[in-house]
């Protein structure tokens, strides 16, 4: 797919619209989910090819699994030292 750029704006509502060539591109209807990923100051976009929240979220709760509440500290203070 070809890079798109286009600009859209925030309303008083927080609500945005989706610029009519992405919305068309993307095959997006009324109704379909999207999914919000903020990283930093960048926010992705991301079309939900009907998964549910459950399909969606099981990567982070996997991932949750592999870690105990007593090795939470440890861990933040690993990763402060990395900085």
């Amino acid at each position: 797919m070809a890079e798109t750029i286009d600009m859209g704006t925030v309303s008083a509502r927080g609500q945005v619209a989706i610029p009519a060539e992405i919305r068309q591109k993307m095959h997006l209807k009324e109704g379909e989910k999207i999914l919000f990923v903020l990283e930093g100051d960048s926010l992705l976009v991301k079309k939900v090819s009907s998964l549910s929240w459950e399909e969606v979220t099981m990567p982070l709760r996997e991932a949750k699994k592999k870690i105990r509440e007593e090795d939470v500290s440890e861990l933040v203070h690993r990763v402060r030292k990395q900085r």
